[in-house]
C-alpha cells in the first residue's frame, strides 16, 4: 500500500506583500524592544536588510495572518518599510514555527564568525550588524587560540562562556581534554567551577608553572571553590527531591484538565482565534509530558 503523500505547510514561492496587509496576532512591548536580542535583529534589518521571510496565511484579499516574524515585521514598521517578503502558509497554525528556539552555543558562534571573517568582512562590519563593540568580536574570533580541537569537540554544544575557555587555556592539552570531559559529565560549565579545576591541577599540566608559594596559597581557595560548587549542586538536588513527588502529580492531574479541555472543539477554536499563544503553550505542554495524547489532540 503506497504511502499517503504529506501536505506541504507553506507555498515554495516567495511573494511581497504591503506592510499595512498583514496583521500581527500580537503586540511587541516596550520591554521586548529594549532586550538584546531585539537590538541585533535591529542592527541586522539596518545594514543587511531581510534575510529569512516571514510566514502569513492569506485570509482575504490584502488580509494576510502573521504566523512567524513579529519583531522582525515591528522592527521594519519602525525603520519605514512600506513592504516585505513572506511565504503563504496552507493553514493558519502557528504551532509549529518557532517551536524549539535554541540559542547557538558559543563555539557555534565562534566558527560562524571566522566563517564571515574568512569570506573578506570586516570585524567593524560584523560589530555593525550584531550590535556588539569590535572588542566583543575580536574576543569571540580569539576564543578557542590554544584550546587543542578535542576539547572543542567536547564543548561544541554546551553553555560553556569564552571565561571558561580563558582558563583552560592556561592548561596543558591533556589536562585541558580532562577538564573539559569532567565539565561535560556533570553539566557545570561556570567559570567559578573552571577556576577550580585550574587550581587543582598539578603543575606539570600548567603552561605557566606558579611558585611554590603561590600553590599553597590557592590550594586552600581552590578546595573551597570545589566545595561551594559541590555544595551549591547538592542543595539543587534536594530542592528537586523534595519536592519531585508533588510537583508530578500536580502536572499529571493538571495535564488531564488540560486533555479534557483540548477534547472539547468548541474551546479548542476559541483558544485559536482569540489566544493562540496560549494554546500553543498548552499543546507544547501535552507534548512533553503526554505525547501520545497531544497528537491526538492535534490531528
Amino acid at each position: 500500500m503506497s504511502s499517503p503523500k504529506v501536505k506541504a505547510a507553506f507555498s515554495p514561492h516567495v511573494v511581497v506583500l504591503p506592510i499595512e496587509s498583514i496583521t500581527p496576532q500580537k503586540e511587541i512591548s516596550a520591554e521586548v524592544r529594549k532586550n538584546i536580542a531585539y537590538k541585533r535583529i535591529f542592527a541586522s534589518l539596518q545594514h543587511i536588510g531581510l534575510i529569512e521571510p516571514l510566514v502569513v496565511f492569506p485570509r482575504g484579499p490584502s488580509d494576510y495572518l502573521l504566523l512567524d516574524g513579529h519583531v522582525r515585521l515591528d522592527i521594519l514598521k519602525e525603520i519605514g518599510a512600506t513592504e516585505v517578503r513572506v511565504i503563504f502558509a496552507t493553514d493558519d497554525e502557528a504551532y509549529t514555527y518557532n517551536k524549539r528556539v535554541n540559542h547557538a552555543p558559543a563555539v557555534a558562534e565562534y566558527f560562524m564568525i571566522m566563517k564571515v571573517l574568512s569570506s573578506g568582512v570586516s570585524e567593524e562590519r560584523i560589530a555593525q550588524v550584531l550590535n556588539l563593540d569590535v572588542a566583543a568580536i575580536r574576543q569571540k574570533r580569539n576564543m578557542l587560540d590554544g584550546i587543542c580541537p578535542e576539547v572543542v569537540e567536547i564543548l561544541r554544544n554546551s553553555d560553556v562562556t569564552a571565561g571558561a575557555f580563558a582558563i583552560l587555556k592556561k592548561m596543558k592539552p591533556i589536562r585541558q581534554i580532562e577538564a573539559a570531559d569532567y565539565m561535560h559529565t556533570t553539566g557545570t560549565f561556570t567559570i567559578l567551577f573552571a577556576k577550580a579545576l585550574l587550581e587543582m591541577t598539578r603543575p606539570e599540566f600548567l603552561l605557566e608553572v606558579p611558585s611554590k608559594r603561590k600553590i599553597e596559597a590557592t590550594s586552600t581557595a581552590a578546595q573551597a571553590m570545589l566545595e561551594e560548587e559541590t555544595d551549591s549542586l547538592m542543595r539543587d538536588l534536594k530542592t528537586v527531591e523534595s519536592s519531585y513527588g508533588t510537583d508530578m502529580l500536580t502536572l499529571s492531574i493538571s495535564c488531564g484538565y488540560i486533555e479534557r479541555l483540548l477534547a472539547n472543539s468548541r474551546v479548542e477554536r476559541h483558544l485559536d482565534k482569540r489566544h493562540s499563544d496560549i494554546l500553543t503553550e498548552l499543546r507544547s505542554l501535552l507534548s512533553e509530558v503526554k505525547p501520545e495524547k497531544a497528537k491526538a489532540l492535534a490531528s
